[in-house]
């Protein structure tokens, strides 16, 4: 991973967890200047959780950075890769909430929303359910959950680019159930038996993390695959993608009127699988307002860097605005 466009690696000052209700932990940290811009970091997946580079795409000196591991996954609990974990109580909504709950116990009157991939899902959805509560966005990657984009990825369509890579995604589902891969994983993944759902666990996120940059990265790919986080990360997604995110179909771009006055940077990597450019362009037409760059020699991944080049320059910008 190369991350030479950020800025130097920071500990937080502050670890704490917030219990959200429904018996769930929410791991939450903040770094850099306790009196600065506050930003909230909104991971990937839904289910990646946040890793120590997170906290680099913000000037120490500046924000005020609170990254949170949303709800099963990284360092909350309980984590999914428990058997006994009951994702009836993860949805955006409890996501949404969740945020608010965290925003209001930090003291936080207004925060910049930063999020990519899912986590652009996820900043929409909240920003467009609290507006009063965001100063600014910086969306990247964009995915809203809409079924021809489900469909794109997990359903066959970047079977035409990665041929290879798909093989080794269906070998994990027999032949008769290929037709509905992402119920055909959600069976699997959810079998109590770890000889049954760790495997699918692995192929579904081996699948995503093989695809996400232009230049795949081996040790990247190791890191994601490895049992515990590759069962919360893939029974997540797909617990999420079974249930359309519980969205109407385009909500979250038909809701843009809501946010349309909030500064507003988008940035998508032209050569992006995983959410191709269709979805940012959509949203883009919808929102004329928001400022939109296409890094042309970069796929999905935030650590590509046109892409860490473009989203440091957007928390930069609106570091210097009052």
């Amino acid at each position: 991973m190369h991350l030479d466009e950020l800025f130097p690696p920071i500990e937080p000052y502050e670890t704490g967890e917030l219990f959200v209700g429904d018996g769930q932990r929410v791991y939450w940290e903040q770094s850099g200047n306790p009196d600065g811009r506050p930003v909230v970091f909104l991971h990937g997946g839904p289910g990646g959780g946040t890793s120590s580079w997170h906290r680099r795409f913000f000037d120490p000196s500046v924000y005020r950075i609170i990254l949170l591991d949303q709800r099963g996954c990284g360092r909350s609990t309980p984590h999914a890769s428990d058997p006994a974990a009951d994702l009836r109580f993860n949805t955006t909504w409890h996501l949404v909430a969740d945020l608010e709950l965290l925003r209001k116990n930090l003291g936080i009157s207004r925060w910049q929303v930063f999020g990519g991939s899912w986590g652009s899902a996820l900043a929409l959805a909240y920003a467009q359910a609290h507006p009063h509560a965001v100063s600014e966005l910086v969306l990247r990657g964009i995915f809203t959950l809409r079924r021809h984009e489900l469909e794109w990825f997990y359903e066959g369509g970047a079977e035409a680019i990665f041929p290879d890579l798909w093989a080794d995604f269906q070998r994990e589902i027999p032949v008769l159930e290929r037709s509905r891969m992402i119920e055909a994983y959600h069976r699997r993944l959810f079998d109590p038996d770890p000889a049954v759902h760790v495997p699918a666990a692995v192929a579904w996120t081996r699948w995503e993390a093989s695809t996400v940059s232009v230049r795949p990265d081996p040790e990247q790919i190791a890191k994601a695959v490895a049992p515990a986080s590759a069962t919360a990360f893939a029974r997540i997604e797909n617990h999420y993608f079974i249930h359309g995110g519980w969205l109407r179909e385009g909500q979250l771009i038909a809701g843009v009127d809501a946010i349309r006055h909030i500064p507003t940077v988008i940035v998508q990597g032209r050569h992006d699988v995983c959410t191709p450019m269709m979805t940012a362009w959509d949203l883009h037409q919808a929102w004329p307002e928001a400022e939109f760059v296409v890094v042309d020699d970069a796929g999905h991944s935030a650590s590509e860097p046109g892409i860490a080049r473009a989203l440091r320059a957007a928390t930069d910008r609106f570091a210097r605005e009052d």
